[in-house]
């Protein structure tokens, strides 16, 4: 099938015409590939967290006699649960996912 505004042309005319047809079909087909891959990563982002709740974490965490819990924090998937131990100040820091302790840091005062 001949386009007919092809026939009209002189040949430079048409072989830009031509190139400029190429150059779209490249931008059309490199956008469509971009898009299907954005599209792509948030369907597998979807679908893999949606399986990764898992059972619900429980945990019993012992603090030494005679502390008391002062505060307690949520930052950057990690719970942070401020202690007072005899007057001593504890910071215990927890996974929030497996409420598995990852750290402990301890305040105290010079002699």
């Amino acid at each position: 099938m001949t386009d007919p505004i092809d026939d009209a042309l002189d040949p430079e005319a048409a072989r830009f015409v031509a190139r400029v047809r190429r150059l779209m079909v490249i931008s059309g087909v490199t956008t469509l590939i971009a898009i299907a891959a954005v599209l792509g990563a948030i369907g597998y982002r979807v679908f893999r967290s949606e399986g990764s709740a898992g059972p619900p974490a429980e945990a019993t965490a012992l603090l030494p006699k005679g502390a008391r819990i002062v505060s307690t924090a949520v930052a950057d998937e990690r719970i942070v649960v401020t202690v007072d131990v005899a007057g001593a100040i504890e910071l215990h820091v927890f996974d929030a996912r497996t409420l598995r302790r990852v750290g402990r840091l301890k305040f105290a005062t010079e002699p």
